[in-house]
């Protein structure tokens, strides 16, 4: 088994995909229109791996849990080929990060967070 897709709730469809799309540069592997505002929204790094379902909040309840679906935690983990390069080029592209990058047993890090408030980790494997 393994993890074809994973949802995230974002506010609008667009916001998710200028934010994954335009800034981390994922692909879009998928925009359709489902009807009644629905669209089906997949977007996956360049490099591979599960894909991310943009879900947009349709009520309060959802539209309360943007940000917060870990509680707070690193909810998500970005793994690069070449660290420096792809964090140059995310703070180059607005990403805000929230620490310098650092060296861990497993390889370098830095957290930074989505315009929606969700935390991940950009990670570059040793």
């Amino acid at each position: 088994m393994r993890i074809g897709a994973f949802a995230s709730v974002v506010p609008s469809y667009d916001a998710g995909i200028a934010f994954y799309v335009g800034k981390l540069g994922f692909n879009l592997l998928e925009d359709t229109d489902m009807g009644g505002g629905k669209r089906w929204v997949v977007v996956r790094p360049s490099g591979g791996g599960s894909a991310v379902v943009l879900a947009k909040a349709v009520n309060g309840k959802q539209e309360a849990a943007i940000g917060k679906q870990t509680g707070g935690r690193v909810s998500f983990f970005l793994e690069s080929r070449d660290f420096h390069k792809d964090h140059a080029d995310f703070v180059a592209a607005g990403v805000l990060f929230e620490e310098t990058p650092r060296r861990e047993p497993y390889g370098m890090v830095a957290v930074f967070r989505d315009p929606f408030g969700n935390r991940w980790d950009l990670l570059g494997r040793s």
